[in-house]
């Protein structure tokens, strides 16, 4: 097994193996951000924790992991084409549990910061073992997708027809008014969770539910209307 390989040469050698090569690289890259942001469009319409961006990092950083393996295979001839996809799937959950926080109101945070970084470790692997081309243009796309496409996350969760909404009430009797109205707003309720003070009594009583729309609306205008009923002391989206 050759270890020796000139930096100058390895970009010839791949070629003659029929390797990747930079076109082939744009393609696979560029196909991974479509399937992602294909399915984060889809999962943050249904406001999801995980969307847009998140799963657009996701896929385009496994992507990057499988072609530098198949780097590493194409250059030495040896190795498991799948041995570092394994590690990347069994080491994901560690470091993005460290960054993932759900907070009193049940508001996921981290997620992107999680995809992040595993993304960028990916773009370590391919740069420690020389594929420069995977690694430059894989580190564009993700800062593209972390720095550019912020306003088009925030874009599609500000319309969606699926929206988790935290609601304080004055007394326990305002839940049903309050669920009696969505209803004749044409609004379907699920998931509905109701907490009540310790102490057993009907005053600060607060309820997580998710509504369904009958069309898409600006969340923002939204949120004023319910604040804006009767027994309502805070509403907030999560």
């Amino acid at each position: 097994m050759p270890t020796d390989i000139p930096i100058s040469s390895m970009n010839t050698l791949l070629h003659e193996a029929g390797g990747i090569g930079l076109p082939n690289t744009f393609l696979r890259l560029g196909l991974a951000l479509l399937c992602g942001g294909l399915l984060g469009y889809e999962r943050g319409r249904k406001k999801r924790p995980a969307g847009f961006r998140t799963y657009m990092l996701v896929c385009l950083g496994s992507t990057l992991v499988m072609m530098t393996n198949e780097y590493i295979c194409r250059i030495w001839d040896t190795g498991d084409p799948a041995r570092m996809a394994a590690q990347v799937i069994s080491g994901i959950g560690f470091l993005g549990a460290g960054t993932i926080i759900v907070t009193g109101r049940n508001r996921v945070k981290g997620l992107t910061t999680a995809a992040g970084l595993w993304a960028a470790a990916c773009i370590g692997l391919a740069i420690g073992i020389g594929y420069y081309e995977g690694a430059v243009v894989g580190c564009a796309m993700m800062f593209l997708v972390m720095a550019a496409l912020h306003n088009v996350d925030e874009r599609v969760g500000a319309v969606t027809p699926v929206l988790d909404i935290y609601v304080e009430f004055e007394r326990l009797s305002n839940v049903s008014a309050f669920i009696a109205l969505l209803r004749d707003r044409e609004m379907k309720v699920s998931e509905l969770r109701v907490t009540r003070p310790e102490t057993g009594e009907e005053h600060g009583v607060a309820a997580m539910m998710t509504l369904r729309l009958p069309r898409r609306q600006p969340h923002t205008a939204l949120m004023d209307q319910l604040y804006a009923v009767e027994g309502v002391r805070f509403v907030e989206e999560v």
